[in-house]
């Protein structure tokens, strides 16, 4: 049994859910202990106890710690089937979170195609919101020969939850490696929604962005929509980028003002147009080392920051398949990835 320790690089939920896929992928069991031992609330908290239980589900596995709270977890694969599963974290937790731990097991080597329902959070903190998994990860995904289509029945944010995703994941015989160059973007679109709120914060958020993207020399438009539920505010911004669209997004909160939440995707925007000649934002990057692990071939890219998440990930692809993988540049700033 593979021992590993979740203190690790970013120290969160990062090492437990790419262990899991990984696992499944591979067969080998693991012991992981020291879950997330850096945060504010250490160990299995709900939306990673829902990746474990979505894990074991799909692959038949035995686990040993799989409870709140738990620091410790052991985990025994068996074989990964496709289905129709229903998963529900029970609080706001990001279900595209729970997302990225089984879809490249099913993909790979579930045979069949799969339908996930899950619920919880679909735009909370810390996580990928439903429009960046839809506008980029799942173009991303296309590249690397897996498609997923993806539907989002109700929102959900912090902290009700509530929301509903919807996955539909089909088999993939072999991926494909990539070669990814920059391009620079001088337009920008996007959307300005509130759920359970005034329409005046949307138009706000809108507005604000606008103005201080045009001030960037960018072209920009946005739509404001009233979505169900809430309450919640997301402001997000697309920019026209290649292979992909590239989506960046903020989120309201009690106490942040409209303005405050354009600034905060705008500053992403910002920063990632500052790289250079990065091809891949800071979020994919670490999103797309999984499946390229798997890929034939050598692939490339040039990152908009390198992150721990990013390191962490190659540490733990590491520890349960050989392949070459490097990441060449300092943490916080541009780099290259390269994977032999």
């Amino acid at each position: 049994m593979l021992e590993l320790d979740g203190s690790f690089g970013e120290g969160g939920g990062q090492i437990l859910r790419t262990c899991l896929s990984m696992s499944l992928l591979t067969g080998r069991s693991f012991h992981l202990r020291n879950i997330r031992a850096g945060r504010s609330k250490p160990g299995l908290q709900p939306q990673h106890l829902t990746s474990v239980r979505a894990a074991a589900t799909i692959g038949q596995a035995q686990t040993r710690g799989a409870s709140r709270g738990s620091s410790s977890l052991a985990f025994e694969p068996g074989e990964v089937q496709a289905g129709s599963y229903r998963f529900d974290v029970g609080t706001a937790g990001a279900t595209g979170l729970v997302l990225h731990t089984v879809y490249l097991p099913l993909a790979l080597r579930g045979g069949q195609p799969s339908e996930l329902t899950i619920i919880g959070g679909t735009h909370v903190p810390a996580s990928p919101c439903y429009h960046f998994l839809e506008t980029t990860w799942r173009r991303y995904m296309e590249r690397c020969g897996i498609r997923v289509s993806l539907r989002m029945n109700r929102p959900g944010f912090y902290p009700r939850g509530g929301g509903e995703i919807q996955a539909f994941v089909q088999p993939c015989l072999k991926l494909i490696s990539l070669h990814l160059r920059s391009t620079k973007s001088t337009e920008a679109r996007g959307f300005s929604a509130v759920a359970g709120l005034d329409a005046g914060i949307a138009r706000r958020q809108a507005r604000r962005a606008a103005s201080r993207l045009q001030q960037y020399g960018l072209k920009c438009g946005f739509r404001e929509e009233k979505w169900p539920g809430g309450p919640g505010s997301v402001l997000a911004v697309e920019l026209d980028t290649d292979p992909v669209p590239t989506l960046f997004f903020a989120l309201g909160e009690r106490g942040k003002t409209a303005e405050r939440v354009a600034d905060e995707a705008v500053e992403q925007v910002v920063a990632y147009l500052d790289s250079g000649d990065a091809a891949v934002d800071a979020h994919s990057a670490d999103q797309l080392v999984l499946p390229l692990a798997w890929a034939e071939g050598a692939s490339e890219f040039r990152v908009a920051q390198i992150t721990k998440h990013l390191t962490t990930n190659i540490f733990v692809i590491r520890n349960f398949l050989e392949r070459d993988i490097v990441c060449e540049g300092r943490e916080g700033e541009p780099g290259i990835l390269r994977m032999g």
